[in-house]
């Protein structure tokens, strides 16, 4: 049977992802288990349009869609990505951030060692078990939606699917496991905080300073422009060597250099939580508009393998918690309370880890260093390094 198939162009792409986000917020309202479990508005929205679409699809009608928005906020935001990577943050950190973060990018590498490999043992190309790994669950939504259309052309079928898929599960399960890790260390080894546990932690502001000069929402805007239009030269330069890699990279790699060489020299005055807020606009819209082409009947075929993958990410997200992290951060309550938020945004969101961390430090006592060295590796620095890792990946595996 023939079905009708209707254009649907970029301006209403947008007025649809607009109507996405307060569809999702209502969503979260009615059903405040979601609120509690942070699964974005965004997410729950685009899932409402990706299953009437798959409801609709080759039986009532078709859609297609005009996605040149979609991947210019896709850009926007992973430039601003770009712009959180100071140099000068890391160093604001000390080195308990130092060596939280290279605990983390040991997480990343072993995510992607355990994907690779068991899909390689079940047959499947080792690409695939990248996706339920590092770029959904340390990466997220944002990171899934805009890997997945390069993960496809480099021969992972439904790659934007199950990225996508496998970061709601993520989600969910870190939601639920990231207070259990940290409490069970603190049981266990009976750990109560200390003078310098209860320590308080420096401000995470790195724009706060009495010399410092701040743009407004214009320059930023301006900033953001520069760098995407740069990193689409630098982009073409990278297609010009035969290199795989999203759309997004060489803006986000020339966002964080003008970030750096602006902490230094001042020239633009860029303001982390501005930044943060033009790149959570973009993402949301961004999010929506990627659920719109979704694919869910993909979905079928590599279900069971996708979920064995996932399920082995869990156990071994825990199990470094309980070791590595545990160990490497000094054996003692700050660090069994930072081994609850590493398993919150090591397999969700570093909202997840906050609220996992709240819940325990609301039981057993303040940790103000551990939600230091958490929200810094969590909120600023691991989504840089890990597009930057899934992005070799990509080019070694295929």
């Amino acid at each position: 049977m023939d079905v009708p198939t209707f254009q649907v162009s970029s301006i209403q792409v947008l007025g649809l992802a607009c109507f996405g986000l307060v569809l999702g917020r209502g969503i979260r309202r009615v059903l405040p288990v979601f609120e509690r479990l942070s699964i974005p508005a965004s997410i729950l929205g685009g899932l409402v349009y990706a299953i009437v679409g798959l409801a609709l699809r080759d039986r009532v009608c078709n859609f297609k869609f005009d996605l040149a928005l979609r991947e210019i906020l896709m850009i926007a935001f992973f430039t601003t990505v770009g712009m959180t990577a100071s140099l000068r943050l890391l160093a604001l950190g000390g080195k308990r951030v130092a060596i939280f973060l290279g605990a983390s990018v040991l997480g990343l590498l072993a995510q992607m060692g355990w994907g690779a490999g068991a899909a390689k043992a079940m047959g499947l190309p080792p690409l695939l078990g990248v996706i339920p790994g590092a770029v959904s669950l340390t990466g997220g939504p944002a990171t899934a939606l805009a890997f997945g259309p390069v993960f496809e052309q480099a021969g992972v079928p439904g790659a934007t699917a199950i990225g996508l898929a496998s970061a709601v599960f993520g989600i969910i399960v870190s939601g639920l496991l990231g207070g259990f890790v940290g409490s069970f260390l603190i049981r266990r080894h009976s750990l109560r905080p200390g003078e310098s546990d209860a320590m308080p932690a420096p401000e995470i502001d790195i724009d706060a300073g009495p010399s410092e000069k701040h743009g407004d929402y214009l320059m930023h805007i301006i900033v953001l422009g520069v760098a995407m239009a740069f990193g689409s030269l630098l982009s073409a330069q990278f297609a010009a060597w035969k290199l795989t890699l999203p759309a997004y990279i060489g803006a986000m790699i020339v966002a964080g250099v003008m970030r750096n060489l602006d902490d230094r020299l001042q020239f633009a005055g860029i303001d982390q939580k501005k930044m943060e807020e033009i790149g959570g606009i973009a993402l949301e819209l961004f999010i929506v508009m990627a659920l719109l082409t979704l694919e869910l009947w993909q979905l079928r075929t590599l279900a069971l393998p996708v979920l064995f993958i996932l399920i082995g990410q869990v156990l071994l997200t825990i199990a470094l918690c309980w070791t590595a992290i545990y160990w490497m951060m000094g054996r003692n309550y700050t660090s069994a309370v930072m081994a609850g938020g590493y398993c919150g945004f090591m397999l969700g969101t570093t909202a997840n880890s906050l609220a996992c961390m709240n819940e325990i430090v609301r039981k057993s006592g303040p940790a103000p260093q551990a939600f230091f060295a958490v929200s810094i590796v969590g909120a600023f620095l691991i989504d840089f390094i890990n597009a930057l890792l899934v992005t070799q990946a990509l080019n070694v595996l295929r």
